[in-house]
């Protein structure tokens, strides 16, 4: 429902006044234009969802992966239906993410500008740090000097900070009577100089592509341009990525039994080769170190024909299991064989009560720490799915955000959080409460209380996947079944 809400824009009016009115396409109409059979991973669709901006509904632009002419691209389309494409924070955030994903696996990028800028009055929240607004340029540079092309096509409004982008892009292409481009547009004009001037005059498709020299290629329609653009991707020597010769093979358990099995409830957790059956090919799996650290599997796989090594959780992360983990994850880096993680940890066990409790205990911290520095310091794509509990310490074992997956998606299921708030102590709610009525009205006086069960709702809350996905935690929330192909 949520992705279905997302896929609206700015929703009906908006989408009516941008095609009827302003005589232009879609943002995802573009895209089907675009891209080989109009097929596409989106990448963060739900970013921005609950964001406090008032009435805006999503981030106001697209990103995603897809292949034109056979070349796989990155691609960043604003969507002017969503407050005219003006950048808000989550929108910065989302462009800086995909300009990673770009410079990371060498993609070519491709810029679709329809925006007013940036959204003013949250400036001191979009321009003045590291990662705002200008990094999105400074990645440009780089990203060219790596020798990583990036090309554009002005297809509305691009205004102010929004310029820069098609500009500094290798090549690009402008619409007439659609596409314009200027630091600051006729109103800015009329109030500094007196000077009544049109949209077109002032920085319209003729002028930028017969004057400035700001744009390479004209186009007389949308469709043109995105011709013009796929014509353009065919010169840049980027080599198509071949197709596979042969189909690989499907699981021998459906994938669509992975619906019924995404875990729900994290006080114990099912086995994790349950999962494996239905990603991998053929249902095939290599185990690694089979009877040794149980509570973790390790293993190799190909998912979709590609080699994998596959680190999974099935149980709190144990001392022998970080050990076996850290082993692993170093065979992979070794080998050059991409690693999936499969996230779903453990609730944290109690404190040591005794010596040797707290010598086990030492014991594991040290094999964590050893698998973090493996995870950490492997120099192969790593990708991470969180199939149900990511918390604490042992997200960072199995490589969550902050040690840089390539890619990382939830399941829908999924709880992101240092803690888990079910196992901390609290009462349960009143209509549960089974005790007496005097004894519940005393407790519930008692200003901790409040305290407490204030700060585990909100933990409950921000431990959602779709609290997680709305702030780009993540690159996007994925149905178990989608797995294989995402």
């Amino acid at each position: 429902e949520l992705l279905e809400k997302v896929k609206k824009g700015g929703g009906e009016n908006a989408i009516l006044r941008h095609t009827q009115r302003n005589k232009k396409l879609f943002v995802r109409e573009r895209l089907r234009l675009l891209l080989d059979r109009g097929d596409f991973l989106e990448l963060s669709p739900l970013a921005g969802l609950d964001m406090p901006y008032g009435d805006v509904p999503a981030a106001g632009c697209l990103t995603g992966i897809g292949r034109i002419c056979g070349v796989w691209c990155v691609f960043i389309a604003s969507d002017a239906t969503v407050k005219g494409g003006t950048i808000y924070p989550i929108g910065v955030k989302k462009q800086l993410r995909a300009q990673e994903i770009a410079m990371e696996n060498r993609l070519l990028s491709v810029h679709l500008v329809d925006s007013g800028g940036a959204f003013l009055p949250l400036q001191s929240e979009l321009f003045p740090d590291k990662l705002h607004g200008g990094r999105i340029f400074y990645n440009e540079a780089i990203m060219s000097a790596m020798g990583i092309p990036q090309v554009a096509v002005v297809c509305g409004s691009c205004v102010a900070g929004g310029a820069y982008v098609p500009t500094m892009a290798e090549e690009s292409v402008i619409i007439d009577k659609i596409g314009t481009l200027f630091l600051a547009g006729p109103p800015l004009v009329k109030a500094a100089t007196g000077e009544d001037v049109s949209p077109e005059d002032l920085g319209g498709a003729r002028l930028h592509s017969q004057v400035s020299g700001c744009s390479d290629h004209f186009a007389p329609s949308e469709e043109e341009a995105y011709e013009c653009i796929r014509n353009v991707v065919c010169t840049l020597n980027c080599q198509p990525v071949p197709e596979e010769d042969r189909e690989p093979d499907s699981p021998l358990y459906s994938p669509e039994e992975l619906l019924g099995l995404a875990p729900r409830d994290y006080s114990c957790t099912l086995p994790v080769k349950l999962i494996l059956s239905r990603l991998v090919d053929g249902s095939r799996f290599q185990e690694f170190k089979a009877a040794y650290g149980t509570t973790l599997v390790t293993g190799f796989g190909h998912v979709e024909g590609h080699l994998v090594g596959i680190v999974a959780n099935n149980g709190e992360l144990a001392h022998d299991a970080a050990l076996k983990g850290s082993h692993f994850v170093q065979l992979c880096g070794q080998r050059g064989i991409p690693i999936l993680f499969l996230q779903n940890t453990a609730p944290q066990p109690a404190g040591p009560a005794s010596i040797s409790q707290a010598e086990a205990h030492s014991n594991r911290l040290k094999a964590q720490a050893s698998m973090m520095a493996a995870v950490a310091c492997a120099a192969v794509p790593k990708i991470t799915i969180v199939i149900g509990g990511c918390f604490g310490s042992d997200s960072y074992v199995m490589c969550g955000r902050s040690f840089s997956p390539n890619f990382l998606f939830l399941w829908p299921n999924a709880r992101v959080a240092l803690v888990d708030s079910r196992h901390f102590p609290t009462v349960p709610p009143a209509g549960d409460w089974t005790g007496e009525e005097q004894e519940l009205k005393q407790l519930k006086a008692n200003p901790l209380f409040s305290v407490q069960f204030s700060a585990l709702c909100r933990l409950e809350e921000e431990s959602s996947a779709f609290y997680s996905s709305s702030r780009l935690w993540d690159d996007g929330i994925i149905l178990p079944q989608d797995t294989r192909k995402v």
